[in-house]
């Protein structure tokens, strides 16, 4: 069995960890759609991550998805929702990108 997330975190596992999948499901990534009885396809070789749902169930899905409340109205934790990226861009603070002139390369977040 093994594990598959959108969230942020680091350590160690003893199963196969599948992390900071993206776009996350609080935001209305494919994630977020997944029901029980669906079936992913895992292919670490290829680095694929595929949900066996057809497009048209994804879209009936996506129609009927509602996001979840934020966990904060304000604050630090507000901030960190409301500027920090999705991981495929690195986590990186939305009011930073194109700043510092460095570009964040996939495996560097």
């Amino acid at each position: 069995m093994g594990t598959i997330s959108d969230g942020r975190m680091s350590g160690t596992a003893y199963v196969t960890v599948v992390l900071h999948v993206s776009p996350e499901s609080s935001v209305g990534g494919n994630l977020a759609l997944v029901q029980n009885g669906d079936f992913i396809e895992l292919d670490v070789e290829n680095r694929r991550l595929h949900l066996d749902v057809s497009d048209e169930e994804l879209t009936r899905r996506r129609a009927n998805w509602t996001p979840p409340e934020p966990l904060a109205k304000r604050g630090y934790v507000k901030l960190y929702l409301d500027h920090v990226e999705q991981a495929e861009k690195g986590c990186d603070l939305d009011i930073l990108v194109g700043k510092s002139g460095s570009e964040v390369a996939r495996d560097l977040h």
